[in-house]
């Protein structure tokens, strides 16, 4: 009896540290889409709003490291729940970066205010980030329904955006070699989709850490990568 009453406990605990990951996940995915809506509309107050906003995700992340740490000491869990509470920490710093991808983009996305804008870029960047994005849902979505064939759809996935980043790269160098003024404003666009690969890269470990959770092993096989120009890319 009281080892039921352990085991309730600790799934009640788990359940809450779980419910923590996913208001992480949705103030992630508001701060990209916001951040991606101020590059667009050129809009300072938001993207303001976007890097204030960003220390609720680091608060939790915080208290999903804390409460995962009482789980170990106090529950000491094994097997597949030890698999979920590592998962689920793993995760939360995966989270956590993202957070600070979108607030880097909505600070690079103020200091486009002032420059010429590149409309084709803005559009290529536009479309990386609903990609990108969906990935991360994905990637959540997989986790609440413990979806290892989804999380690994994820993580193939990732090579679109890989291509996605290389075709902006490439399209920024020619505005750069074609127009001597537009070498500030294009250097500032692929640092902000660097900054949305990353992100589509961390979508991916957390896919990952879905399918270690749900099968005891991380993937075996080299996430697949597509070569970035002049060695740009890689996995963040």
């Amino acid at each position: 009896m009281a080892n039921e009453h352990i085991l309730r406990a600790f799934d009640r605990d788990l359940e809450a540290v779980q419910a923590m990951i996913m208001r992480m996940g949705g103030l992630v995915e508001t701060a990209l889409a916001d951040a991606a809506r101020a590059l667009e509309s050129r809009d300072e107050v938001l993207a303001d709003q976007v890097r204030a906003n960003d220390a609720a995700i680091d608060l939790l992340e915080e208290q999903v490291n804390t409460e995962c740490a009482r789980l170990i000491a106090l529950r000491a869990p094994m097997g597949t729940d030890l698999r979920t509470v590592l998962s689920v920490m793993k995760i939360a710093s995966n989270l956590e970066r993202c957070g600070d991808y979108a607030k880097n983009l909505a600070k690079r996305s103020k200091l486009l205010a002032d420059l010429a804008p590149l409309p084709e870029a803005h559009g290529s960047l536009k479309r990386m980030s609903r990609q990108v994005s969906l990935l991360l849902k994905d990637a959540l979505d997989a986790f609440i329904a413990r979806d290892a064939g989804l999380a690994a759809e994820v993580r193939l996935r990732d090579h679109e955006v890989d291509q996605m980043y290389n075709a902006i790269f490439r399209e920024l160098l020619t505005h750069m070699l074609e127009d001597s003024r537009k070498i500030t404003p294009a250097m500032q666009l692929h640092f902000i989709a660097k900054n949305i690969e990353r992100v589509g890269d961390h979508a991916t470990t957390i896919a990952e850490q879905v399918i270690y959770m749900t099968t005891g092993q991380l993937p075996g096989d080299a996430r697949p990568k597509v070569d970035a120009v002049l060695g740009q890319g890689g996995q963040g």
